[in-house]
């Protein structure tokens, strides 16, 4: 009579054990990057979403500010205040410079010894000072003329603008205004339009005081980001 004896599966075949610990241990390495690029992704989203509520906060505080400073002061100048692009726009073309001109008017640096001072006093207030990444001096033109000719103009008529500004403050808010204040000439790049869709040559003849926070710039370099990936 035969004998014999009952093989186990582990006798059968000795690795068995052996690869279902590594199935195991990989299924466990998978879990870990797994979670640590969930983790990666939360801290990035989770950054992104501070970046924002700073924006938000800052460019809300200063549009009050602005407004609150200026309140008395925009309709004597025939200015507004963009919430949108955190702007002073000083939009009246008769007063700013005589045609295809550089020279500020009189009225212009009437109305400039009183708001630069006061402009650059809010912004380099200690509330601010270190959320201030650029002070942009905008020049706009209509679309009459060539657009290299205007483009020429707008840029000698920023530089005259900054220029006499800086002439109007001391010198510790001078070197603070020169380290984020920029000349830039726009031509007819950004024109305003009427409710139809129709240029309106008169407003789209001005100068904007704009300010970009540093959140600003971060939130154009996460889309930038973005857009590369």
């Amino acid at each position: 009579m035969a004998t014999g004896r009952k093989i186990n599966e582990t006798e059968e075949n000795p690795f068995a054990m052996s690869i279902g610990d590594l199935m195991a241990g990989l299924l466990f390495i998978f879990i870990l990057l797994l979670t640590a690029t969930m983790l990666k992704v939360q801290t990035k989203s989770d950054k992104e979403a501070a970046i924002t509520q700073e924006y938000d906060r800052v460019k809300t505080q200063l549009y009050i500010d602005l407004q609150e400073e200026f309140k008395d002061s925009l309709k004597v100048w025939n200015a507004e205040i963009d919430s949108i692009q955190l702007s002073v726009r000083f939009q009246e073309p008769s007063t700013l410079f005589d045609f295809a001109k550089d020279d500020l008017k009189p009225k212009f640096k009437s109305i400039l010894n009183d708001f630069f001072p006061r402009y650059i006093a809010l912004l380099n207030d200690p509330k601010y000072r270190d959320d201030i990444e650029e002070i942009r001096i905008e020049g706009h033109t209509d679309t009459s003329g060539e657009y290299f000719t205007n483009m020429k103009l707008s840029q000698d008529r920023t530089r005259t603008v900054l220029e006499y500004c800086f002439n109007l403050l001391d010198e510790t808010k001078k070197d603070w205004a020169i380290s984020k204040a920029t000349a830039n000439g726009l031509s007819y790049s950004h024109i305003i339009t009427n409710p139809d869709g129709s240029e309106n040559p008169d407003r789209s003849r001005r100068v904007e005081f704009r300010i970009r926070t540093n959140a600003e710039r971060k939130l154009e370099e996460i889309a930038r980001n973005r857009n590369e990936q």
